[in-house]
């Protein structure tokens, strides 16, 4: 049987990081409260073993011949993920495809016309976006990658696989066939594990007005596809957050997540990266707790900490007991 999807049903099973949300969507507008939960879920990263590298540019001259890789994932991790959260019944896509009056000149200096492809995505109960994806016309796949890049252009209009625009290209060495060697590692904020914690992405600006990986020397800078933050900012910015997040707190997490005293220990980037998103999660965090402080009382933060056998926020060394405190008194 076929589905309001174009695509035929089929049982799915859902990896245990995936987001363990279920919707049954109808036609009624989704509360403003169902609302902000059914996009919280969409904007969960996927499960890194649905993520891949996809070259995108490569170098012209010298051997080892080097491609500079981004992120992606294939268009059924999107219709997996919105048939899990909405089922196959819950939304539907439209296709309009177009072909391009104006010719433009290809990377090999061809002069040919693009195919277009509008996506128009709706998800009942929360609304629809379009997208368009093009695709020059002599590609013979051309209709196929437009529509699958229209499909995830609206996709991201509501939050799903949005991160992935966080990410910039890295520079690695390519097998004879040009697919890369290795692959990047994924920095913790986009995993579902991470993203669950609260860990984000350092300011998206900076990363992309960073130049990121280069293939000079022959060798890669940075083996992680957590954008193109250089060694020394990060550092720098984890040293900081000694004084944002306390020293307890500061202390706990560098165990934790780098198991080290001295962020200047940490070599790789990636451990790098995760170490200030925990940081950064634990700022977040204790803003919320102080917030909701204010409005529980003072006698119900009192016992809510007691609970947990601390007398202070200062007490706090890890995200765990951080959300079971800000969980806590924003129930009360």
């Amino acid at each position: 049987m076929t589905g309001p999807n174009g695509h035929a049903r089929q049982n799915t099973v859902r990896s245990p990081a995936e987001p363990a949300v279920t919707m049954f969507a109808t036609a009624a507008q989704f509360s403003s409260e169902k609302i902000r939960e059914v996009v919280a879920a969409l904007e969960v990263p996927f499960d890194p073993s649905k993520i891949e590298g996809r070259v995108m540019n490569t170098t012209k001259n010298g051997q080892p011949i080097r491609g500079q890789v981004v992120p992606y994932a294939d268009q059924r991790a999107y219709t997996d993920r919105l048939n899990a959260l909405f089922t196959p019944a819950g939304w539907t896509r439209k296709y309009t495809i177009h072909t391009s009056a104006n010719f433009e000149r290809t990377k090999d200096q061809k002069i040919v016309a693009k195919v277009l492809v509008a996506c128009e995505l709706t998800i009942f109960g929360l609304g629809s976006h379009s997208a368009v994806g093009e695709e020059f016309a002599d590609n013979d796949n051309a209709g196929s990658a437009a529509e699958a890049q229209a499909f995830k252009r609206s996709c991201a209009c509501f939050g799903l696989a949005r991160y992935l625009y966080y990410f910039t290209g890295t520079w690695v060495a390519l097998d004879d066939h040009k697919r890369p060697k290795t692959v990047p590692q994924l920095a913790g904020w986009a995993t579902p594990a991470g993203w669950l914690q609260g860990l984000r992405p350092s300011c998206a600006s900076e990363q992309r007005q960073s130049k990121g990986t280069t293939p000079e020397n022959g060798r890669d800078r940075q083996q992680t596809w957590n954008g193109g933050t250089r060694k020394g900012d990060v550092l720098r910015e984890i040293e900081r957050m000694e004084n944002v997040v306390g020293k307890r707190m500061y202390r706990g997490l560098l165990k934790s997540v780098a198991r080290v005293w001295n962020p200047r220990d940490i070599q790789d980037p990636a451990i790098q990266e995760n170490g200030l998103a925990h940081m950064q999660a634990a700022e977040r965090g204790l803003r919320r707790a102080e917030t909701a402080r204010e409005k529980a009382g003072l006698a119900t933060f009192a016992e809510v900490l007691g609970f947990l056998r601390l007398s202070s926020l200062d007490q706090v060394d890890n995200l765990m007991a951080l959300q079971e405190i800000v969980v806590a008194l924003e129930s009360k």
